[in-house]
């Protein structure tokens, strides 16, 4: 399973990069998990869009789904096989299920949060996150390899969390603030990052969602204090590449 980040900033896109969007792929399968704004443009860089075979979105803030709407128009307007490509979504909020479909492009399907989903080569799971709406974190296992890809999608930092990552090949969690922020929190601190790539016994953490008015370096170097020596923290940025083994 390789992962490749279209877009890593929380909220709104920065300096030339977009918002949270990921790559997934593995087995001749291509899942675009979440589609953020500049999502589109990123992708295009790495794949042909109409060689996506599923879309599957955490939740629905525009960060995570702003550019659902170009990806639909791109598929009507360039798809010549007739296939509609599924996007994955949760249906707690059904007017944006319901925008998942489009005439000649796409097709909206509901996932259970409580149950197991199949989509290509991988199984997921899901765990509700601590969030303003219904968002959900995933458990990506690849069924050929049992290799484990955990995205806790948009949340506080909750103790179910390192179980629901326990073990976990790569984790890639949602850092929207530095170790100082105090107060109500929607996001991950770097500190609570790092603390839960530690319980969860993750031996490599890819932290993302990030601020763009925190230097990615102090990022990084709080949540590895926090992490300990055991895992590796990685940076998460456009273009950039990772291998879950």
């Amino acid at each position: 399973m390789k992962i490749t980040v279209l877009g890593m900033y929380g909220g709104y896109p920065y300096a030339g990069k977009g918002t949270s969007s990921y790559l997934l792929q593995g087995n001749n399968f291509n899942l675009l998990l979440d589609c953020g704004s500049g999502a589109l443009l990123s992708l295009e860089q790495h794949l042909d869009p109409l060689k996506l075979n599923a879309v599957l979105l955490s939740h629905y803030h525009y960060d995570h789904i702003a550019d659902v709407g170009v990806l639909q128009y791109y598929w009507q307007l360039n798809n010549k096989s007739g296939n509609l490509l599924p996007i994955y979504g949760h249906k707690e909020d059904e007017q944006h299920f319901n925008e998942l479909s489009w005439p000649q492009a796409t097709e909206g399907h509901a996932y259970d949060p409580q149950k197991l989903l199949e989509v290509g080569p991988y199984r997921i799971s899901f765990l509700r996150t601590k969030h303003p709406v219904a968002a959900f974190a995933m458990r990506i296992t690849e069924i050929a390899t049992n290799k484990v890809f955990v995205f806790t999608a948009d949340t506080a930092y909750f103790e179910k969390l390192a179980e629901f990552a326990q073990g976990a090949d790569l984790l890639l969690t949602d850092t929207n603030f530095s170790a100082e922020k105090k107060g109500t929190k929607w996001h991950m601190t770097s500190r609570e990052s790092g603390i839960l790539a530690k319980q969860a016994g993750t031996k490599r953490l890819v932290i993302s969602h990030l601020p763009q008015n925190v230097e990615f370096s102090k990022l990084q170097k709080e949540t590895a204090a926090a992490a300990g020596n055991k895992v590796t923290v990685e940076v998460a940025d456009v273009g950039k590449k990772f291998e879950v083994d």
